[in-house]
């Protein structure tokens, strides 16, 4: 049986995650200007998530980084939301259970740390997770929310906490 390990974020997963999030986003072809594969912060996950409010985790199969999730106090947003970031999973992690773990534990954090929303952005060409944060509850909004910086997303989605 694998061995599942969700954890907090540390330096030394800087490259492995950047790597997972551009790879991620070539696969689907929403590697667009204006998306987090341009985003200069991608390559510096662990300095980005030590924001106030914020908490970023890796999900570990049999000792390798396959994806990750979190939470950020993203610029312009109500003080009572927070987004649901750099939600991204290798192939091979897909399909496991593994995804709706990490938005879990995001959802959870965001609770605990007195948020009452949760907001995201996304593009169509994610439709599986879509669908994922759908059944999560996040209902589509007509425009964006806040000052992400990402304007290649052109899906925003929100779910209350309460």
């Amino acid at each position: 049986m694998s061995e599942i390990i969700i954890r907090y974020i540390q330096p030394s997963d800087n490259p492995f995650l950047s790597k997972i999030v551009k790879d991620t986003l070539k696969e689907f072809g929403a590697n667009h200007p204006g998306t987090v594969y341009y985003d200069v912060t991608t390559d510096a996950l662990f300095e980005l998530f030590q924001a106030k409010g914020a908490a970023y985790f890796v999900a570990e199969l049999d000792n390798k980084i396959v994806g990750g999730g979190g939470i950020y106090p993203t610029d312009g947003l109500p003080a009572d939301t927070c987004e649901l970031v750099k939600m991204y999973l290798l192939p091979q992690a897909r399909g496991t259970g593994l995804g709706r773990t990490l938005i879990e534990k995001s959802l959870s954090f965001a609770k605990e740390a007195g948020y009452k929303q949760v907001y995201l952005e996304s593009m169509p060409e994610l439709k599986q997770a879509l669908k994922v944060y759908a059944k999560f509850g996040f209902e589509y909004l007509k425009g964006p929310m806040g000052n992400s910086g990402h304007t290649g997303c052109s899906l925003w989605m929100l779910r209350s906490l309460e």
